[in-house]
């Protein structure tokens, strides 16, 4: 039997409505989804978005194959948009602990040059991943701590990019955006630690393999591509990491054919 399979076997054996539960906001096609596919063979899931129609595959699919998931519309930058969206999975997916929480939200990606950019532009880049980090960690976080009694420590993640390790020329929004959710997940990691939360940094360290995507690199070899399906295992494996071994940040690289790369 396939690990996935098997780990949707195992996990409708057991799981009801008032089972933990995991959250996942910023729901796409491409990471989202798979993240929330991931964690849906485990737990009953929550998946967010700004548009409807950015998790209601992954919805389906998670529900086709005995999960249980709902999709709730949420603005990450706005706190009661968040908080109301966080009160209403809790209150239809039974009520049970938050087992885990993923901010994958990526924000407008601006590539232009420094003295043509706006304010309203640079600040797009902070308002996603600064601001709506901040926000959504302040509205998990108090569930996280009443769940450290579950079988896997209670987990959050973030979702980061190379941005985060370096600013490239002409992406002065995104990066500093970036640097700062790098940031935030560092000093939350060091804090909420020591109370029994695992908190994480993920660097996708490269370009990721999504239909949208499908005509990038087309020589660089098969593996110049990050899948998916391999960021959401990377997921899995840091939250059922145990407390006595955490891991804060974590760098997912691609291997291509071209050395320039």
């Amino acid at each position: 039997m396939h690990p996935t399979h098997r780990l949707f076997a195992i996990a409708t054996q057991t799981r009801t409505m008032s089972s933990p539960f995991a959250i996942i906001a910023g729901v796409g096609p491409g990471t989202g989804a798979t993240v929330a596919r991931k964690f849906g063979a485990a737990y009953p899931v929550a998946l967010l978005a700004r548009n409807p129609t950015n998790y209601e595959d992954a919805v389906n699919d998670i529900k086709a194959a005995g999960g249980i998931a709902i999709g709730l519309s949420a603005d990450v930058t706005d706190p009661g948009s968040v908080k109301d969206a966080i009160a209403e999975a809790q209150k239809q997916l039974g009520g049970g602990k938050c087992a885990a929480a993923v901010f994958n939200v990526g924000g407008k990606f601006i590539m232009k040059p420094f003295l043509e950019l706006s304010q309203e532009e640079f600040e797009t880049g902070w308002e996603a991943n600064g601001r709506g980090a901040f926000i959504f960690s302040q509205a998990v976080l108090p569930l996280l701590l009443s769940s450290t009694d579950l079988q896997y420590p209670p987990t959050l993640i973030f979702t980061g990019a190379t941005a985060a390790m370096k600013g490239s020329a002409l992406c002065s929004s995104f990066s500093t955006g970036k640097f700062a959710l790098r940031s935030l997940s560092q000093s939350l990691a060091r804090e909420f630690g020591p109370k029994g939360i695992h908190v994480s940094h993920v660097n996708v360290d490269g370009v990721i393999d999504i239909p949208k995507t499908k005509e990038w690199m087309k020589d660089a070899g098969p593996d110049s591509k990050i899948k998916p399906e391999a960021i959401a295992d990377a997921y899995w494996f840091l939250h059922t990491q145990p407390r006595s071994c955490f891991t804060h940040e974590i760098d997912l690289v691609f291997h291509s054919l071209d050395p320039t790369l």
